[in-house]
Formats: C-alpha cells, sequence, structure tokens
C-alpha cells in the first residue's frame, strides 16, 4: 500500500452502490474518479446529486469504456441486469482484463467458485490472471454470516456435529418488487413457482458459502438439499413492495444443506415475513437477526442483530449498509491481494480504514 489515496470507481447508481459513494467520498484513503450509470437521464449528472450527496464535481458516464480508460486502482460493480451473472461476467472480464481490481455484492458464486458454474469461472479467473487483477464477491448473507462469520465462531471449536447460521428478518420494508413477488413468492398463492423453488435456486445463492465453511473445515460435502416452504396471510398486508393479498404467500422458509458422509452438516436457513405474526412455528427473533447455531463442544449460540431495538425497522436499511461496506472496506486488502478470483479465506479480516466518527 501506499500513502496515496486508492483511485475507485463505481458501476451503478442503485442502492448499495449509492450507499458506497456515499462511504467512499468520506473516506480519506479513497478517491472517487468515476461513476457509470444505466439511465439515459442519468448520465452527465454530478454523481453526488444522484446519490443524495450534493454536488461533488464528478460526472456519471454511460460508457464502460470510460471507467476502465479513467484507470481505477480497484472497481466497486452493482450493476443488477435480468440476465444476472451472465452479464456480470461480461463485465468483469472487460474490468479485468483492463488491469482493474473488482469487489461486487452481485455474484454469490464467486465467493466460492469451486461451487459456481464452471465455465463462468474459468472466464473471470483467466481475465483476472490475465490482467493481473483480483476480484472479490461479498456482502452480509451470503458473503459474511453464514460463511466467514460461522467459520470464525468455529475457532472456538473443540468438536462440531453440525452448524445452522439463520437469517430471521421482516422483509415488509423492501420496496423491490422482483426480487419479493417473482424471487421469492411473496403475494403469490400457491401454485405459483418463483425462482426460490426452481431446482438448484437455492444451491446458487448458498451453495457457495456453504462450500467455502466446508473448505475451511477441511470436509468434502456429499451433496447440497435444498427445501421451501410458504405460509399463507390470513388478512391483506401492505408492504413496500405493494399489496401481499389476503390468501397469497406471506412467510418464506427456505433451508440450503451441506451434507458430510450421510449428515447434515453447514446449513444455511432464511425464515424471511411480510408480518411478524406469520408462521410462528418457525424461528423468530427480534427483526435484523442473523443467529449462529454450531452444535458440539461447546455449543454456541450467537445472535448477531443489526438495527436498533427503538427503531427495529432499521434493520433493513442497515442490512443493506452492512452489505456495501463489506466490499468498500475490502478494497484495500483486494488491491493487495495476488490476481485471481479472491474468497473471504483468501484475505485477511477487512478491518475498515477511517471509519471512525467521533462527531
Amino acid at each position: 500500500m501506499t500513502d496515496k489515496p486508492l483511485r475507485v470507481a463505481v458501476i451503478s447508481t442503485g442502492w448499495i452502490s449509492s450507499l458506497s459513494i456515499r462511504a467512499i467520498v468520506r473516506r480519506p484513503h479513497l478517491d472517487l474518479v468515476g461513476v457509470w450509470v444505466h439511465s439515459p437521464e442519468k448520465v452527465g449528472r454530478d454523481a453526488g446529486e444522484i446519490v443524495g450527496l450534493g454536488p461533488i464535481g464528478l460526472l456519471t458516464t454511460g460508457n464502460l469504456d470510460d471507467i476502465i480508460a479513467s484507470k481505477p486502482d480497484c472497481v466497486v460493480y452493482g450493476a443488477a441486469s435480468a440476465e444476472m451473472d451472465s452479464a456480470a461476467v461480461r463485465d468483469y472480464v472487460r474490468l479485468l482484463n483492463g488491469g482493474l481490481n473488482v469487489v461486487t455484492t452481485n455474484t454469490p458464486g464467486m465467493m466460492f467458485p469451486d461451487r459456481w458454474i464452471p465455465q463462468l469461472a474459468d472466464q473471470v479467473r483467466t481475465a483476472a490472471l490475465s490482467g493481473g487483477a483480483t476480484i472479490y464477491t461479498s456482502g452480509i448473507e451470503p458473503g459474511f454470516a453464514g460463511d466467514q462469520f460461522a467459520v470464525l465462531l468455529t475457532t472456538l471449536s473443540n468438536t462440531i456435529r453440525s452448524i445452522r447460521a439463520q437469517e430471521i428478518f421482516d422483509y415488509s420494508t423492501y420496496p423491490n418488487r422482483e426480487l419479493m413477488i417473482d424471487a421469492m413468492g411473496f403475494g403469490k398463492p400457491l401454485d405459483f413457482t418463483p425462482l426460490l423453488e426452481l431446482e438448484g435456486a437455492q444451491q446458487f445463492a448458498w451453495g457457495p458459502p456453504i462450500g467455502l465453511v466446508a473448505k475451511a473445515l477441511g470436509v468434502e460435502l456429499e451433496k447440497v438439499t435444498e427445501t421451501y416452504e410458504r405460509v399463507l396471510t390470513p388478512r391483506d398486508l401492505h408492504v413496500a413492495c405493494g399489496t401481499i393479498p389476503a390468501g397469497t404467500c406471506g412467510a418464506v422458509r427456505a433451508e440450503t444443506t451441506g451434507v458430510v458422509d450421510g449428515h447434515p452438516v453447514i446449513t444455511i436457513e432464511h425464515v424471511n415475513r411480510m408480518a411478524p405474526d406469520l408462521a410462528p412455528e418457525w424461528a423468530s427473533a427480534p427483526n435484523g437477526t442473523y443467529r449462529l447455531i454450531i452444535d458440539g463442544q461447546p455449543h454456541i449460540r450467537c445472535d448477531l442483530r443489526l438495527g436498533t431495538e427503538d427503531t427495529p425497522e432499521s434493520a433493513n436499511a442497515n442490512a443493506m449498509e452492512a452489505t456495501a461496506m463489506r466490499v468498500v472496506n475490502a478494497i484495500p486488502y483486494v488491491v493487495d491481494a495476488a490476481p485471481g478470483i479472491a474468497t473471504s479465506l483468501d484475505l485477511p479480516i477487512t478491518a475498515p480504514r477511517n471509519a471512525l466518527d467521533l462527531g
């Protein structure tokens, strides 16, 4: 590392990217040098105004070549597309071939590429090695709670029978209708098949972090299983993504499990509700809870909670900020890392720099 600020560009100005931009601007060891936007009406505007900072003197671009030409030390990639990983990988390859390091929250498969789509992993790895650059994917879940945090807690263990990571969240304040309705199935009758219920969908998101935990423990996964359950709401729910009609899905439980020698050993479970009284038989906790349970010697239960007790609705916004900071805080470590696809097992603890705020 040099004493000069690291030059950083950000791809997109969505929720995660906007949080990233605001953090980068306030960190003296980072220098925002480029922002790419998708919408034509955002091109040429001051990036700070778009994300609610006010003018910062940096105009946005709609051309990825402008970002590459500016030669930042690292790119925060947050662009979303209906093509999902296929579209992102095309951009990753261009950025990495240009010698630019990349951090992203978009592609869970890269958290442990051995359990990702092999041809995509090969494309990204080849580009990274060719450009002498590094790419790193993270987030709060996946990216921390069910994988790196779980591994950290196992450093307390003598013996382990199983590890269970639970996300227990109220999703009523999430406005992303496509994710809530089409992907998760909220607001749909039971004969609707959401993305999360398709065979292999959960493995796509949570198979890689389960694989990362298995590698850390030195065990081989026999297989990864999936379960998906829904509970109907008895009343209309008016939430951020729209109205959830009575008689449609109001709560979802998804469980992805890594099996070792016939035993369910590593499980990531999501319990997500649109109202706190739905599905009382499922795991419950204050909104914004990530619960880690390690059955073994010693027995470990750890609740990580985002948000504050007096404003439980703040948990969701806090989770989004934590997701963004997982990659922003990693920037200096990724810049210093060896070329290739880096995972949380390859990097040191990505403690934030210049985050102290005593004002």
